[in-house]
């Protein structure tokens, strides 16, 4: 069995009330430990051909290796845009108290 690593996951959201509610969701279905919804910000970038710009509101979203699939399903299916920024980091260092906390608030019952 692979140990538990926290892994931070990025995505973004087109406006606060739909990020506040995804960020819910998630925390509420111990997909993440927590998540920091963000100040919005513009983002650039280029879809289907043409260059876009748009307000949007990023997540910074604490969770387990062990969720990260139905994270990501998760995710995707809640998610307005047709494909979503999803990018999950391996957290190499933190307070051992807050990871273990993560992982404790990430577990699943069985």
């Amino acid at each position: 069995m692979r140990p538990v690593t926290t892994l931070l996951v990025l995505t973004t959201l087109p406006d606060q009330p739909a990020a506040e509610a995804l960020a819910r969701e998630l925390v509420e279905a111990r997909l993440a430990a927590c998540i920091n919804v963000l100040a919005p910000c513009r983002s650039v970038y280029r879809w289907q051909g043409a260059l876009e710009v748009a307000n949007e509101v990023p997540l910074l979203i604490k969770t387990s290796s062990e969720c990260y699939s139905a994270l990501e399903a998760a995710i995707r299916s809640r998610h307005p845009y047709q494909l979503p920024e999803v990018i999950a980091l391996p957290v190499v260092a933190g307070l051992p108290e807050y990871l273990a906390w993560v992982a404790s608030e990430t577990r699943r019952a069985d």
